[in-house]
Protein backbone atom coordinates (compact mmCIF):
# COMPACT_ATOMS: atom_id res chain seq x y z
CA UNK A 1 0.00 0.00 0.00
CA UNK A 2 2.90 2.36 0.71
CA UNK A 3 4.18 2.06 -2.86
CA UNK A 4 0.71 2.63 -4.32
CA UNK A 5 0.23 5.71 -2.11
CA UNK A 6 3.60 7.10 -3.20
CA UNK A 7 2.74 6.61 -6.88
CA UNK A 8 -0.59 8.35 -6.32
CA UNK A 9 1.18 11.29 -4.69
CA UNK A 10 3.61 11.50 -7.61
CA UNK A 11 0.71 11.52 -10.11
CA UNK A 12 -1.12 14.24 -8.17
CA UNK A 13 1.74 16.72 -8.58
CA UNK A 14 1.10 18.25 -12.01
CA UNK A 15 4.63 19.54 -12.59
CA UNK A 16 6.23 16.23 -11.59
CA UNK A 17 3.72 14.27 -13.71
CA UNK A 18 4.52 16.39 -16.78
CA UNK A 19 8.26 15.99 -16.22
CA UNK A 20 8.00 12.21 -15.91
CA UNK A 21 5.83 11.92 -19.05
CA UNK A 22 8.20 14.22 -20.96
CA UNK A 23 11.19 12.12 -19.89
CA UNK A 24 9.39 8.95 -20.99
CA UNK A 25 8.55 10.53 -24.37
CA UNK A 26 12.17 11.52 -25.06
CA UNK A 27 13.43 8.09 -23.95
CA UNK A 28 11.03 6.43 -26.42
CA UNK A 29 12.41 8.63 -29.21
CA UNK A 30 15.97 7.67 -28.24
CA UNK A 31 15.20 3.95 -28.13
CA UNK A 32 13.43 4.16 -31.49
CA UNK A 33 16.51 5.75 -33.08
CA UNK A 34 18.77 3.02 -31.65
CA UNK A 35 17.13 0.50 -34.01
CA UNK A 36 17.47 2.61 -37.19
CA UNK A 37 20.42 1.13 -39.11
CA UNK A 38 22.70 3.28 -41.26
CA UNK A 39 21.74 3.22 -44.97
CA UNK A 40 23.85 0.76 -46.94
CA UNK A 41 24.89 -1.48 -44.02
CA UNK A 42 24.31 -5.19 -44.54
CA UNK A 43 22.20 -6.46 -41.59
CA UNK A 44 23.39 -10.04 -42.16
CA UNK A 45 27.02 -9.02 -41.65
CA UNK A 46 26.25 -7.28 -38.34
CA UNK A 47 26.70 -10.58 -36.48
CA UNK A 48 30.46 -10.12 -36.83
CA UNK A 49 30.17 -6.72 -35.15
CA UNK A 50 28.13 -8.24 -32.33
CA UNK A 51 30.92 -10.75 -31.75
CA UNK A 52 33.56 -8.02 -31.83
CA UNK A 53 31.75 -5.97 -29.16
CA UNK A 54 31.24 -8.91 -26.82
CA UNK A 55 33.81 -7.57 -24.35
CA UNK A 56 36.46 -4.98 -23.64
CA UNK A 57 36.19 -1.30 -24.44
CA UNK A 58 33.92 -1.90 -27.44
CA UNK A 59 31.55 -3.82 -25.18
CA UNK A 60 31.46 -0.87 -22.77
CA UNK A 61 30.70 1.54 -25.61
CA UNK A 62 27.94 -0.77 -26.83
CA UNK A 63 26.45 -0.93 -23.34
CA UNK A 64 26.49 2.86 -22.92
CA UNK A 65 24.76 3.27 -26.30
CA UNK A 66 22.09 0.71 -25.46
CA UNK A 67 23.13 -1.61 -28.31
CA UNK A 68 23.27 1.15 -30.94
CA UNK A 69 27.02 0.60 -31.43
CA UNK A 70 26.67 -3.05 -32.44
CA UNK A 71 23.48 -2.35 -34.41
CA UNK A 72 25.26 0.15 -36.68
CA UNK A 73 22.54 2.60 -35.71
CA UNK A 74 22.37 6.30 -36.54
CA UNK A 75 22.95 6.74 -32.77
CA UNK A 76 25.94 4.36 -32.77
CA UNK A 77 28.40 6.88 -31.28
CA UNK A 78 25.84 7.88 -28.65
CA UNK A 79 26.66 10.40 -25.96
CA UNK A 80 30.24 9.22 -25.31
CA UNK A 81 31.95 11.81 -27.60
CA UNK A 82 30.32 14.55 -25.51
CA UNK A 83 31.48 12.82 -22.31
CA UNK A 84 35.03 12.65 -23.69
CA UNK A 85 34.92 16.35 -24.61
CA UNK A 86 33.60 17.23 -21.15
CA UNK A 87 36.46 15.32 -19.51
CA UNK A 88 39.04 17.12 -21.67
CA UNK A 89 37.54 20.55 -20.86
CA UNK A 90 37.49 19.65 -17.17
CA UNK A 91 41.17 18.68 -17.26
CA UNK A 92 41.97 21.92 -19.08
CA UNK A 93 40.22 23.73 -16.23
CA UNK A 94 42.79 22.22 -13.90
CA UNK A 95 45.90 22.90 -16.00
CA UNK A 96 45.18 25.97 -18.19
CA UNK A 97 44.74 29.40 -16.51
CA UNK A 98 42.25 30.63 -19.15
CA UNK A 99 39.86 27.77 -18.43
CA UNK A 100 40.39 28.21 -14.69
CA UNK A 101 39.27 31.81 -15.11
CA UNK A 102 36.14 30.71 -16.99
CA UNK A 103 35.26 28.30 -14.19
CA UNK A 104 35.30 31.18 -11.70
CA UNK A 105 33.17 33.52 -13.82
CA UNK A 106 29.86 31.93 -12.87
CA UNK A 107 27.07 31.52 -15.42
CA UNK A 108 28.84 33.37 -18.26
CA UNK A 109 31.92 31.21 -17.80
CA UNK A 110 29.87 28.01 -17.80
CA UNK A 111 28.16 29.12 -21.00
CA UNK A 112 31.50 29.55 -22.74
CA UNK A 113 32.77 26.22 -21.40
CA UNK A 114 29.63 24.47 -22.68
CA UNK A 115 30.19 26.10 -26.07
CA UNK A 116 33.81 24.89 -26.19
CA UNK A 117 32.63 21.42 -25.12
CA UNK A 118 30.23 21.26 -28.07
CA UNK A 119 32.92 22.40 -30.53
CA UNK A 120 35.26 19.72 -29.19
CA UNK A 121 32.45 17.14 -29.40
CA UNK A 122 31.99 17.88 -33.10
CA UNK A 123 35.76 17.57 -33.64
CA UNK A 124 35.80 14.19 -31.86
CA UNK A 125 32.82 13.03 -33.92
CA UNK A 126 34.61 13.89 -37.16
CA UNK A 127 37.39 11.52 -36.09
CA UNK A 128 35.35 8.78 -34.42
CA UNK A 129 32.73 8.58 -37.18
CA UNK A 130 35.05 7.48 -40.02
CA UNK A 131 37.05 5.32 -37.56
CA UNK A 132 33.85 3.50 -36.58
CA UNK A 133 32.76 3.03 -40.19
CA UNK A 134 36.13 1.68 -41.34
CA UNK A 135 37.36 -0.14 -38.24
CA UNK A 136 34.28 -1.42 -36.44
CA UNK A 137 31.80 -2.16 -39.23
CA UNK A 138 34.34 -3.83 -41.49
CA UNK A 139 32.69 -6.08 -44.11
CA UNK A 140 29.20 -5.01 -43.01
CA UNK A 141 29.68 -1.58 -44.60
CA UNK A 142 30.36 -0.65 -48.25
CA UNK A 143 33.68 0.93 -49.14
CA UNK A 144 34.16 4.27 -50.86
CA UNK A 145 33.53 7.92 -50.08
CA UNK A 146 29.96 7.76 -51.36
CA UNK A 147 29.18 5.73 -48.21
CA UNK A 148 31.75 7.07 -45.73
CA UNK A 149 31.03 10.78 -46.09
CA UNK A 150 27.21 10.77 -45.73
CA UNK A 151 27.36 8.07 -43.04
CA UNK A 152 29.92 10.06 -41.01
CA UNK A 153 27.63 13.10 -41.23
CA UNK A 154 24.64 10.99 -40.15
CA UNK A 155 26.59 9.61 -37.18
CA UNK A 156 27.69 13.09 -36.11
CA UNK A 157 24.14 14.42 -36.48
CA UNK A 158 22.74 11.45 -34.57
CA UNK A 159 25.15 11.94 -31.69
CA UNK A 160 24.35 15.68 -31.48
CA UNK A 161 20.63 14.84 -31.58
CA UNK A 162 21.13 12.48 -28.62
CA UNK A 163 22.88 15.34 -26.81
CA UNK A 164 19.90 17.59 -27.62
CA UNK A 165 17.53 14.96 -26.21
CA UNK A 166 19.61 14.86 -23.03
CA UNK A 167 19.44 18.64 -22.65
CA UNK A 168 15.67 18.59 -23.16
CA UNK A 169 15.35 15.95 -20.44
CA UNK A 170 17.36 18.19 -18.11
CA UNK A 171 15.17 21.23 -18.88
CA UNK A 172 11.72 19.65 -19.24
CA UNK A 173 12.08 16.22 -17.65
CA UNK A 174 13.49 14.71 -14.47
CA UNK A 175 17.14 14.16 -13.62
CA UNK A 176 20.28 15.04 -15.54
CA UNK A 177 19.53 14.31 -19.20
CA UNK A 178 23.01 13.23 -20.32
CA UNK A 179 23.34 10.88 -17.36
CA UNK A 180 19.81 9.59 -17.93
CA UNK A 181 20.58 8.75 -21.59
CA UNK A 182 23.53 6.63 -20.44
CA UNK A 183 21.35 5.02 -17.77
CA UNK A 184 18.73 4.07 -20.37
CA UNK A 185 21.42 2.53 -22.57
CA UNK A 186 22.75 0.42 -19.69
CA UNK A 187 19.33 -0.73 -18.48
CA UNK A 188 18.26 -1.59 -22.06
CA UNK A 189 20.87 -4.35 -22.14
CA UNK A 190 19.89 -5.83 -18.76
CA UNK A 191 16.77 -7.85 -19.80
CA UNK A 192 18.60 -9.50 -22.72
CA UNK A 193 21.60 -10.34 -20.53
CA UNK A 194 19.38 -11.60 -17.70
CA UNK A 195 17.29 -13.83 -19.99
CA UNK A 196 20.44 -15.15 -21.68
CA UNK A 197 22.03 -16.05 -18.34
CA UNK A 198 18.82 -17.68 -17.11
CA UNK A 199 18.50 -19.75 -20.29
CA UNK A 200 22.13 -20.83 -20.22
CA UNK A 201 21.91 -21.93 -16.58
CA UNK A 202 18.78 -23.99 -17.16
CA UNK A 203 20.11 -25.59 -20.34
CA UNK A 204 23.43 -26.62 -18.76
CA UNK A 205 24.43 -28.68 -15.75
CA UNK A 206 26.34 -25.77 -14.15
CA UNK A 207 24.13 -25.30 -11.10
CA UNK A 208 20.81 -24.69 -12.84
CA UNK A 209 18.22 -22.49 -11.16
CA UNK A 210 20.00 -22.54 -7.78
CA UNK A 211 23.15 -21.07 -9.30
CA UNK A 212 21.13 -18.42 -11.13
CA UNK A 213 19.42 -17.35 -7.89
CA UNK A 214 22.82 -17.23 -6.18
CA UNK A 215 24.05 -14.91 -8.96
CA UNK A 216 21.06 -12.58 -8.41
CA UNK A 217 21.74 -12.45 -4.66
CA UNK A 218 25.42 -11.72 -5.29
CA UNK A 219 24.46 -8.99 -7.79
CA UNK A 220 22.24 -7.35 -5.16
CA UNK A 221 25.11 -7.44 -2.67
CA UNK A 222 27.45 -5.82 -5.19
CA UNK A 223 24.84 -3.10 -5.86
CA UNK A 224 24.61 -2.44 -2.11
CA UNK A 225 28.39 -2.12 -1.97
CA UNK A 226 28.35 0.30 -4.92
CA UNK A 227 25.70 2.41 -3.15
CA UNK A 228 27.92 2.57 -0.07
CA UNK A 229 30.85 3.64 -2.24
CA UNK A 230 28.84 6.36 -4.01
CA UNK A 231 27.19 7.65 -0.81
CA UNK A 232 30.10 7.29 1.59
CA UNK A 233 31.23 10.59 3.15
CA UNK A 234 33.33 11.77 6.07
CA UNK A 235 31.70 14.78 7.69
CA UNK A 236 34.04 17.36 9.25
CA UNK A 237 32.26 19.64 11.77
CA UNK A 238 32.59 23.38 11.11
CA UNK A 239 31.68 26.14 13.55
CA UNK A 240 30.93 29.68 12.37
CA UNK A 241 31.72 32.61 14.65
CA UNK A 242 28.83 34.78 15.81
CA UNK A 243 28.61 38.32 14.50
CA UNK A 244 26.06 41.04 15.12
CA UNK A 245 24.84 43.27 12.26
CA UNK A 246 22.38 45.89 13.50
CA UNK A 247 19.81 44.11 15.64
CA UNK A 248 20.38 40.71 14.06
CA UNK A 249 22.86 38.00 14.98
CA UNK A 250 24.49 35.88 12.28
CA UNK A 251 26.60 32.75 12.48
CA UNK A 252 27.04 30.53 15.50
CA UNK A 253 25.58 27.47 13.73
CA UNK A 254 27.46 24.20 13.36
CA UNK A 255 27.64 22.74 9.88
CA UNK A 256 29.65 20.01 8.17
CA UNK A 257 32.04 19.65 5.26
CA UNK A 258 31.13 16.37 3.51
CA UNK A 259 34.29 14.77 2.12
CA UNK A 260 33.42 11.89 -0.21
CA UNK A 261 35.18 8.58 0.17
CA UNK A 262 35.16 8.29 -3.63
CA UNK A 263 35.60 11.92 -4.68
CA UNK A 264 36.87 10.88 -8.12
CA UNK A 265 33.66 8.94 -8.99
CA UNK A 266 34.12 6.88 -12.21
CA UNK A 267 36.93 9.00 -13.66
CA UNK A 268 39.79 6.68 -12.52
CA UNK A 269 38.10 3.69 -14.21
CA UNK A 270 37.64 5.65 -17.45
CA UNK A 271 41.27 6.84 -17.43
CA UNK A 272 42.60 3.37 -16.56
CA UNK A 273 40.59 1.66 -19.31
CA UNK A 274 41.84 4.23 -21.82
CA UNK A 275 45.44 3.50 -20.82
CA UNK A 276 44.82 -0.25 -21.01
CA UNK A 277 43.92 0.12 -24.68
CA UNK A 278 47.62 0.79 -25.42
CA UNK A 279 48.92 -2.73 -24.56
CA UNK A 280 45.80 -4.21 -26.20
CA UNK A 281 46.65 -2.44 -29.48
CA UNK A 282 50.33 -3.42 -29.17
CA UNK A 283 49.26 -7.03 -28.64
CA UNK A 284 47.33 -6.83 -31.89
CA UNK A 285 50.57 -6.08 -33.77
CA UNK A 286 52.58 -8.69 -31.86
CA UNK A 287 53.16 -12.16 -33.29
CA UNK A 288 53.34 -13.71 -29.81
CA UNK A 289 49.70 -14.00 -28.72
CA UNK A 290 50.52 -16.04 -25.59
CA UNK A 291 53.17 -13.78 -24.05
CA UNK A 292 52.90 -10.84 -21.66
CA UNK A 293 51.21 -8.53 -24.19
CA UNK A 294 48.90 -11.30 -25.28
CA UNK A 295 47.49 -11.56 -21.74
CA UNK A 296 46.07 -8.05 -22.12
CA UNK A 297 43.70 -9.22 -24.85
CA UNK A 298 41.92 -11.41 -22.27
CA UNK A 299 39.97 -9.08 -19.97
CA UNK A 300 39.55 -11.85 -17.41
CA UNK A 301 43.29 -12.59 -17.09
CA UNK A 302 45.16 -11.96 -13.85
CA UNK A 303 47.70 -9.69 -15.55
CA UNK A 304 45.07 -7.45 -17.12
CA UNK A 305 43.06 -7.02 -13.91
CA UNK A 306 46.06 -6.49 -11.63
CA UNK A 307 47.43 -3.74 -13.89
CA UNK A 308 43.92 -2.25 -14.21
CA UNK A 309 43.48 -2.21 -10.42
CA UNK A 310 46.87 -0.55 -9.86
CA UNK A 311 46.10 2.12 -12.46
CA UNK A 312 42.69 2.81 -10.88
CA UNK A 313 44.24 3.24 -7.43
CA UNK A 314 46.90 5.59 -8.84
CA UNK A 315 44.40 7.64 -10.86
CA UNK A 316 42.08 7.88 -7.84
CA UNK A 317 44.86 9.52 -5.80
CA UNK A 318 45.86 11.76 -8.69
CA UNK A 319 42.35 12.92 -9.59
CA UNK A 320 41.40 13.50 -5.96
CA UNK A 321 44.59 15.53 -5.42
CA UNK A 322 43.92 17.84 -8.40
CA UNK A 323 40.20 18.32 -7.76
CA UNK A 324 40.13 18.64 -3.95
CA UNK A 325 42.12 21.69 -2.84
CA UNK A 326 42.49 21.76 1.00
CA UNK A 327 44.22 25.18 0.91
CA UNK A 328 41.31 26.75 -0.98
CA UNK A 329 38.80 25.11 1.38
CA UNK A 330 40.69 26.45 4.40
CA UNK A 331 40.85 29.96 2.89
CA UNK A 332 37.08 29.95 2.21
CA UNK A 333 36.37 28.85 5.77
CA UNK A 334 38.57 31.63 7.15
CA UNK A 335 36.95 34.19 4.84
CA UNK A 336 33.48 33.20 6.10
CA UNK A 337 34.53 33.22 9.78
CA UNK A 338 34.34 29.45 9.95
CA UNK A 339 36.71 27.09 11.72
CA UNK A 340 37.08 23.42 12.59
CA UNK A 341 36.81 22.96 16.38
CA UNK A 342 40.24 22.33 17.87
CA UNK A 343 42.10 23.25 14.66
CA UNK A 344 43.71 26.62 14.02
CA UNK A 345 42.53 28.45 10.87
CA UNK A 346 44.82 28.68 7.85
CA UNK A 347 47.61 26.17 7.24
CA UNK A 348 46.65 23.92 10.17
CA UNK A 349 43.12 23.59 8.77
CA UNK A 350 44.45 22.83 5.27
CA UNK A 351 46.78 20.16 6.67
CA UNK A 352 43.95 18.64 8.70
CA UNK A 353 41.63 18.42 5.66
CA UNK A 354 44.47 16.98 3.56
CA UNK A 355 45.15 14.36 6.24
CA UNK A 356 41.47 13.35 6.36
CA UNK A 357 41.34 13.09 2.55
CA UNK A 358 44.44 10.88 2.53
CA UNK A 359 42.90 8.53 5.11
CA UNK A 360 39.58 8.11 3.28
CA UNK A 361 41.01 8.04 -0.26
CA UNK A 362 43.00 4.85 0.39
CA UNK A 363 40.02 2.60 1.23
CA UNK A 364 37.96 4.41 -1.39
CA UNK A 365 40.52 3.67 -4.13
CA UNK A 366 40.83 0.02 -3.07
CA UNK A 367 37.06 -0.42 -3.09
CA UNK A 368 36.79 1.32 -6.46
CA UNK A 369 39.44 -0.99 -7.92
CA UNK A 370 37.57 -4.00 -6.52
CA UNK A 371 34.31 -2.83 -8.12
CA UNK A 372 36.11 -2.29 -11.44
CA UNK A 373 37.53 -5.83 -11.63
CA UNK A 374 34.37 -7.50 -10.27
CA UNK A 375 33.17 -8.47 -13.81
CA UNK A 376 36.34 -10.55 -14.18
CA UNK A 377 35.50 -12.47 -10.99
CA UNK A 378 31.96 -12.97 -12.27
CA UNK A 379 33.28 -14.37 -15.56
CA UNK A 380 35.65 -16.66 -13.64
CA UNK A 381 32.64 -18.29 -11.93
CA UNK A 382 30.96 -19.04 -15.24
CA UNK A 383 28.72 -15.99 -15.60
CA UNK A 384 28.28 -14.93 -19.22
CA UNK A 385 30.38 -11.97 -20.36
CA UNK A 386 27.35 -9.83 -21.17
CA UNK A 387 25.69 -10.37 -17.78
CA UNK A 388 28.98 -10.04 -15.87
CA UNK A 389 29.26 -6.39 -17.01
CA UNK A 390 26.49 -5.53 -14.52
CA UNK A 391 28.51 -6.85 -11.58
CA UNK A 392 30.85 -3.89 -11.48
CA UNK A 393 32.86 -1.38 -13.45
CA UNK A 394 31.76 1.96 -14.86
CA UNK A 395 28.29 0.76 -15.80
CA UNK A 396 27.33 -0.23 -12.24
CA UNK A 397 28.62 3.00 -10.67
CA UNK A 398 26.85 5.13 -13.28
CA UNK A 399 23.63 3.15 -12.86
CA UNK A 400 23.66 3.51 -9.07
CA UNK A 401 24.61 7.20 -9.12
CA UNK A 402 22.04 8.26 -11.71
CA UNK A 403 19.21 6.28 -10.09
CA UNK A 404 19.97 7.89 -6.72
CA UNK A 405 20.04 11.37 -8.30
CA UNK A 406 16.73 10.82 -10.08
CA UNK A 407 15.02 9.44 -6.98
CA UNK A 408 16.35 12.36 -4.96
CA UNK A 409 14.77 14.85 -7.39
CA UNK A 410 11.43 13.00 -7.27
CA UNK A 411 11.57 13.01 -3.47
CA UNK A 412 12.33 16.74 -3.45
CA UNK A 413 9.14 17.38 -5.45
CA UNK A 414 7.16 15.26 -2.98
CA UNK A 415 8.54 16.96 0.11
CA UNK A 416 8.07 20.40 -1.42
CA UNK A 417 4.33 19.69 -1.68
CA UNK A 418 4.25 18.32 1.90
CA UNK A 419 3.95 14.68 0.85
CA UNK A 420 5.90 11.83 2.42
CA UNK A 421 9.22 10.98 0.83
CA UNK A 422 10.12 7.75 -0.95
CA UNK A 423 11.51 6.20 2.23
CA UNK A 424 9.79 5.72 5.57
CA UNK A 425 12.88 6.88 7.45
CA UNK A 426 15.55 9.25 6.25
CA UNK A 427 15.99 10.84 2.86
CA UNK A 428 17.62 9.71 -0.35
CA UNK A 429 21.01 11.30 -0.88
CA UNK A 430 21.99 11.75 -4.50
CA UNK A 431 25.43 11.96 -5.99
CA UNK A 432 24.93 15.70 -6.67
CA UNK A 433 26.60 15.53 -10.05
CA UNK A 434 26.23 14.30 -13.57
CA UNK A 435 28.30 12.07 -15.71
CA UNK A 436 29.32 15.01 -17.80
CA UNK A 437 30.56 16.77 -14.70
CA UNK A 438 32.93 13.95 -13.79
Amino acid sequence: MGLVKTLENIWKIEDLRKRLLTTFFFVVIYRFGVHIILPGVDPVQLDALHQKTAGGLLGILDMFSGGAFSNASIFALGIMPYISASIVIQLLGIAVPYFQKLQREGESGRTKLNQYTRYLTVAILLVQGPAYLVGALGPAAPSGWEFLLPSAIILAGGSMFVLWLGERITDKGIGNGVSFIILVGIIARLPHALIGEFTSRLSSQAGGLVMFLAEIVFLLLVICGAIMLVQGTRRIPVQYAKRVVGNKQYGGARQYIPLKVNAANVMPIIFAQAIMMVPVMLAGFSTDKTGFLGSFTDHTSVTYNVVLAVLIIAFTWFYTAVTINPVQMADELKRNNGFIPGIKPGKKTADYIDSIMSHITLPGSLFLALVAIMPAFASYFGISREFSQFFGGTSLLILVGVVLDTLQQIESHLLMRHYDGLLKSGRIKGRSGSIAAY
